[in-house]
């Protein structure tokens, strides 16, 4: 079933201190009963749990964990190594004592001058008084099945009877392993036999604690210089990650300061790494956020400013409008052309809003005879001037058609607006060094020199000479944007009372060709002459 909004409302109030994920499962719950009405309700919201630690203190952290394992399997393998290589000197060892015993057994008894034989007792008494054994290491001789004589070592193995029973009657070399209370012993029981029959035994035993115990030692020291180490080479990390992650702090602290009123901080960015790449994006798409937000705030402005006026005039019309036919139709005739004037200001101030965006200019190629002609043609229909081509460039231009239309009749009824019935107003286009050049002139009064640049601001009209028009004085910021969005610049050229020519320079590649047809000395041809294909 489903459960109520107010169930829910006063399970919080009753219980403020119910969490995101207690709420979220009574949601749940309620969602549970049936099909069609479980399905209906929206999903538990999903907590996400971020770590505390911060970014320089995890990465740091993986970097210690990873060394810090890095250096105790290290240890562990060289302690392993070290261990092996302690077996193999001492059962070296071992193999070197038998090959004594067994040149000596060999040879001749010093004694008698007679070869040795099968006097076990002089052979190891004689091995033992010409041999000193070396720390930890231990001679026992056996002869026939009794001890016979030891040298001293860590502990008298003689006296173990487990020892004893294992070494003391064999027949053949045993190598083996024995646990004392001193530790481990490696040993080597050699037989020594006489015509088939044992009649001693040589044990060479080596006690490993020591060397085991100096193993052990030196991997202590090993680790604790590997700790100190690490802990130098971390505090190392720890100022040199904060000096690479200086400036994702920087972007964090912009981000984190970044409002709608304030978006002038910027990242500095140093070197060309992926840190400075990052850093160069943000504040490119700072820059776009500026832009959006200047723009936004320029059209809330604009429409507020120029809208306020058409508002206060239809209100108080209709506000005082009576009963009578003829007032009641002439306040309708009013009001719809208040509100024809707010339609026209509105969307000239979304052209302007839409300039900055991306997607504001659909490019084409743009065939520039058949484009001044077609212009002029629509430009007649504003009223009655001298409608005059000046010339026509041959050739395309990469630029939005329906833009370029839109930026060069603005230009067209700006001349209509400021000139006599009789004055001659002209439009051409040519090549030049700048690219393509579009121009609008007009006989009228002229542009004041302190005009130049005001005029092409949002509501700015023209000073002393110019008529007061019903325009919002955008046309001339329209034009501006379209030509600024096709990457390329207006010119301005007047002197009062002489006129002025709007000329809009549009670069990019195109096709150069003589301007066809040649000005005349006049400056202008016939508008009714064929253009050629």
């Amino acid at each position: 079933m489903t459960v109520p909004a107010t169930t829910l409302l006063r399970a919080t109030t009753m219980r403020p201190t119910a969490t995101t994920t207690e709420l979220a499962m009574t949601e749940s719950a309620g969602g549970g009963g049936g099909g069609d009405a479980g399905s209906a309700m929206s999903a538990a919201p999903t907590i996400v749990r971020r770590s505390r630690l911060g970014f320089r203190a995890r990465v740091l952290g993986s970097f210690v964990a990873l060394v810090a394992g890095a250096a105790f399997a290290g240890l562990v393998v060289q302690r392993l190594v070290l261990l092996d290589r302690l077996d193999r000197t001492t059962d070296d060892s071992l193999e070197q004592e038998r090959g004594e015993l067994e040149v000596l057994a060999s040879g001749v008894n010093p004694s008698t001058g007679e070869p040795f034989g099968a006097d076990v007792v002089a052979i190891f008494d004689t091995f033992l008084a010409r041999n000193v054994a070396v720390r930890g290491e231990m001679f026992i001789t056996f002869v026939d099945g009794a001890f016979h004589t030891t040298t001293l070592g860590p502990l008298r193995l003689d006296e173990d009877a487990e020892f004893v029973e294992a070494v003391a009657s064999i027949d053949t070399p045993r190598w083996g392993r024995f646990s004392t209370s001193r530790g481990p012993v490696r040993y080597l029981a050699v037989p020594m036999q006489f015509e088939g029959s044992t009649r001693g035994v040589f044990v060479i035993a080596n006690f490993t604690r020591a060397g085991r115990d100096e193993i052990e030692s030196n991997l202590r020291i090993s680790a604790a210089v590997a700790a100190a180490l690490l802990l130098l080479a971390t505090a190392v990390a720890w100022f040199v990650a904060g000096r690479l992650l200086r400036p994702v702090r920087d972007l964090t602290e912009a981000a984190e300061s970044i409002s709608d009123t304030d978006l002038d901080r910027r990242i500095p960015v140093v070197g060309n790494d992926e840190i400075a790449r990052l850093a160069r994006r943000f504040n490119e798409m700072l820059d776009r956020l500026a832009g959006s937000f200047a723009t936004q705030r320029a059209f809330v402005d604009d429409a507020g400013h120029e809208l306020r006026t058409p508002i206060t005039i239809v209100r108080g019309h209709l506000e005082l409008m009576g009963d009578d036919p003829l007032e009641r139709r002439e306040t309708v005739a009013l009001v719809t052309d208040e509100l024809d004037r707010m339609n026209r200001i509105v969307e000239e101030l979304l052209v302007l809003a839409k300039a900055g965006q991306p997607d504001f200019l659909q490019l084409a190629p743009v065939e520039m005879a058949e484009f001044t002609t077609e212009v002029l043609v629509k430009a007649r229909a504003l009223g009655e001037r001298n409608w005059l081509l000046d010339a026509c460039a041959n050739g395309e231009v990469e630029a939005d058609r329906q833009r370029l239309t839109q930026a060069v009749l603005n230009l067209a009824r700006n001349a209509h607006e400021h000139t006599p019935a009789d004055a001659d107003v002209a439009i051409g286009s040519e090549w030049g060094d700048g690219g393509l050049r579009l121009w609008v002139r007009d006989t009228g009064p002229g542009i004041e020199p302190d005009d130049h640049v005001r005029i092409f601001e949002r509501f700015a009209r023209g000073g002393a000479g110019r008529r007061r028009t019903e325009g919002a004085g955008l046309g001339l910021a329209i034009v501006s944007s379209v030509v600024e969005a096709h990457g390329g610049r207006v010119e301005l050229h007047s002197t009062p009372g002489r006129g002025a020519t709007f000329t809009l320079v549009i670069p990019g590649p195109h096709e150069r060709r003589s301007p066809w047809p040649a000005p005349t000395a006049g400056g202008a041809v016939d508008p009714d002459r064929e253009v050629p294909a």
